[in-house]
């Protein structure tokens, strides 16, 4: 039985090794040992390098490193958090609580091109505070002690202003790696939408054309975020941009935009036409040259006997021969009286069922700041939480443009108050789709006694939005059949639960006592499960079944992928229990994990290994 290696097994995705293996699938003779050799990768791609000391490039101080910051693996995991939590049992939407950077990391195995659509709303750099840390030898260790989770004060971090003389470069080296690891979780026919100001628009296209590539950039659009003009501006702004990019530009279809209220009333039904609503445009056109155009201006009898020509400088839309067919068909108009010049028409059903997006997004159909304000104020009443929120109408667009009502999971890496989570619940109940969210949020300072860190307000936002919805109906769960998802699932980012081995030379005997137990004091069996999840690569809102097997407690997880036993005084009856588990549930794939403490000896524990292997199940490891 292999033991959980707390390097191997305790860290997250390793990118670095995985590109590397990459690399040698390609050219096999460029790595030796694990090694790879740049002479020889030079010269397997010939002219294709370009080493000219001039050449374009996006670059600023510390790049380099932040390229190595998005490949180095995190230590930490996700601590569960059901108390905090709304249907913690059946909901498949994720609130995270940490720094999105470490978060990211953690998420590379399990959500690994599985996520359809990123929606962030970064830092736009204006001058304020940057609490995301640039210390990051050991960011997990930076994130726990600004937390205040060790150490005495945490991290006091220091205002990101224009005369730092860094102001552009600390915004680069945070976004950098964040935006790398995004791209791995996003599926390949997967987009992103990133709302950015003036500030920083310009680096964040860079960076995007980079990491995403330049052939996949769609659009920048214009957000018209405010309607009202300031008077004693240059000139007065009005937008923000949303950038959009995807993963690969020929997987990648965008769905058209309903037709509101408005759009749909130019579709009447005057005549009872069987074909329903229809709107009409003249069948006329201007003429570029009339002598060219000369058989195309025959005289029409209107159904009241009045002839008429085309008007001046213009010709009917077709032949004569194309008139009578439309006429014959009821495709023509000629006014309630019969006695106006042809319109044809056009009918609802026939017509592309929705609007092609634009990159002009009006307030009125996309939202604004005021709204967006509006709408904290309508949840939490007078108090005021949270000062920048963006408003449910842009998201939901943004949904509609980037998803399906399928299971697509939606990622927000900067969550702030919870738009998201809150415009991905709305939908859902409105076209009942089964969207999910994944929302991750630093604890941020407020300075507030109600709501001490942003996460807090992200979090009672979703829960007041879920309440109001439970409010206007009742709700059923979505493993009873309902397809509405009216919970979260709340994690926080910590150190991992497993021990780390760190020998004392000054003290062996101690630091040996000490690993005997290989979880830490004050960890839950829960908490040893969900990092078992991130280890093995399973969903974190996967169905868990506890059994009780010889009295003892079995984790069953995701119908048999994962068997977590976690008990003290393991038996071979236990053992045959979990082995019965294979047949009954006949997963594809089951793997099983104990406690190594847990066996009372060398011989139960070589004998579990035996039981299971007869089973057919070989993947089994002990903490």
């Amino acid at each position: 039985m292999d033991k959980l290696d707390p390097k191997a097994d305790g860290a997250s995705k390793d990118i670095t090794a995985e590109n590397i293996e990459a690399l040698k699938r390609l050219f096999p003779e460029c790595v030796t040992e694990g090694k790879v050799d740049f002479e020889v990768l030079r010269e397997l791609l010939g002219d294709e390098i370009d080493d000219r000391p001039e050449r374009y490039s996006f670059t600023w101080n510390g790049k380099s490193l932040a390229r190595r910051i998005a490949q180095t693996p995190s230590t930490g995991t996700l601590r569960p958090c059901p108390e905090e939590s709304v249907n913690w049992d059946t909901t498949q939407n994720l609130f995270i609580e940490g720094d999105n950077l470490e978060v990211l990391k953690l998420l590379q195995k399990s959500y690994h091109k599985r996520v359809k659509l990123i929606f962030i709303d970064p830092p736009y750099n204006t001058g304020n505070e940057f609490i995301y840390p640039d210390k990051y030898q050991d960011n997990l260790d930076t994130y726990l002690r600004y937390t205040g989770q060790i150490g005495e004060d945490g991290f006091k971090l220091s205002a990101n202003v224009e005369t730092s003389g860094r102001y552009h470069t600390n915004w680069l080296n945070m976004m950098w790696p964040r935006l790398k690891l995004a791209r791995n979780l996003l599926s390949p026919n997967g987009a992103i939408f990133a709302t950015i100001d003036d500030h920083e628009v310009a680096n964040l296209r860079n960076i995007m054309d980079e990491i995403w590539g330049e052939e996949n950039f769609v659009a920048s659009i214009a957000w018209q975020k405010v309607f009202a003009k300031k008077n004693k501006a240059l000139i007065s702004g009005s937008h923000d941009h949303v950038l959009v990019y995807v993963r690969d530009i020929e997987a990648w279809s965008r769905n058209l935009l309903p037709r509101d209220e408005e759009q749909l009333s130019a579709f009447k039904n005057p005549d009872n036409d069987n074909r329903g609503r229809w709107q009409s445009v003249a069948f006329s056109v201007q003429s570029e040259d009339s002598e060219r155009r000369k058989e195309y201006r025959y005289e029409i009898t209107l159904p009241s006997g009045r002839k008429v020509l085309p008007p001046t400088g213009r010709h009917w839309n077709g032949l004569y021969s194309r008139y009578e067919e439309l006429r014959r068909d009821g495709r023509l108009w000629f006014g309630p009286d019969g006695d106006n010049p042809p319109r044809q028409k056009t009918f609802l059903s026939e017509v592309q069922q929705g609007i092609v997006p634009d990159t002009w997004w009006r307030h009125e159909d996309a939202g604004n700041n005021q709204e967006a304000k509006k709408e904290i104020l309508d949840l939490f009443g007078d108090s005021e939480p949270y000062s920048t929120p963006k408003p449910t109408k842009l998201i939901t667009r943004i949904l509609q443009i980037a998803t399906t009502d399928g299971d697509d999971i939606v990622l927000d890496f900067f969550a702030g108050s919870g738009t998201t989570g809150h415009s991905v619940i709305d939908l859902n109940a409105a076209d009942n789709g089964r969207r999910r969210f994944i929302l991750i949020q630093l604890p941020e300072g407020t300075g507030r006694k109600d709501y001490k860190t942003i996460a807090e307000i992200t979090k009672e936002r979703i829960r007041r939005v879920i309440q109001r919805k439970k409010n206007a109906g009742p709700a059923v769960s979505v493993q009873d059949g309902d397809r509405q998802d009216l919970g979260f699932r709340v994690f926080k980012l910590d150190s991992s639960n497993v021990c780390a081995w760190k020998p004392d030379s000054e003290d062996l005997g101690s630091a040996l006592l000490d690993n005997i137990q290989p979880v830490k004091l004050n960890r839950s069996e829960l908490d040893v499960l969900c990092e078992l999840l991130l280890k093995f690569g399973l969903d974190l809102a996967v169905p868990i079944e506890e059994r009780s097997i010889d009295g003892k407690t079995v984790y069953i997880v995701g119908a048999g992928a994962l068997i977590v036993c976690l008990a003290d005084g393991i038996t071979l009856d236990l053992v045959e229990g979990i082995a019965a588990l294979k047949a009954e549930l006949e997963p594809e794939i089951m793997r099983v994990v104990f406690k190594d403490a847990g066996f009372p000896d060398d011989v139960v524990k070589t004998n579990t290994v035996q039981i299971l292997r007869q089973a057919g199940i070989d993947d089994v490891k002990s903490l």
